[in-house]
């Protein structure tokens, strides 16, 4: 086989073993709307896939953490008002407002003090009998346990 042959045979199986390298596909990374655009007016909607990346409990989660900072914020902010106007406010100021309330306390401890007065009866007891008065008393104590003691405590007149 003269050089000539020899270089065409070893060129067509170099090719036919080791095919050139085909470019690889890239894939577009957003949508594309290939469909042709009207002449005028607005282009029709066009349905793009929901691909979600957070889990539906996750993203409620996130949605419950926001509505409770929000109202905890509003409550603190509220707070802040009300001690606010209370360290604007002066002595004087609480007594008088207070002072009606005050009257209405003491006239309801008044009435009500009249009314359970007059309610009781009137009762005296009078013993015509002779009294013993026994001032020995026996008692008997029982505990039992170590570590959880009870106590058993029994009294005799």
């Amino acid at each position: 086989m003269s050089d000539s042959a020899a270089a065409a045979e070893a060129q067509r199986i170099i090719e036919t073993e080791f095919p050139p390298e085909r470019p690889a596909r890239h894939f577009p990374t957003s949508f594309r709307d290939d469909s042709s655009v009207p002449a005028f007016g607005t282009t029709p909607p066009v349905r793009q896939e929901d691909h979600r990346t957070v889990p539906a409990w996750a993203a409620g989660i996130a949605v419950a953490s926001i509505g409770v900072g929000a109202g905890v914020t509003g409550i603190g902010c509220g707070a802040w008002l009300v001690l606010q106007g209370l360290a604007s406010v002066s002595l004087n100021s609480v007594l008088m407002v207070t002072l009606p309330f005050a009257g209405l306390a003491m006239a309801a401890t008044a009435i009500s003090s009249a009314i359970s007065r007059a309610r009781s009866t009137v009762t005296k007891t009078i013993y015509q009998a002779p009294v013993t008065q026994k001032t020995e008393i026996h008692s008997h104590s029982t505990t039992r346990g170590m570590f959880f003691a009870r106590t058993r405590n029994n009294i005799h007149h």
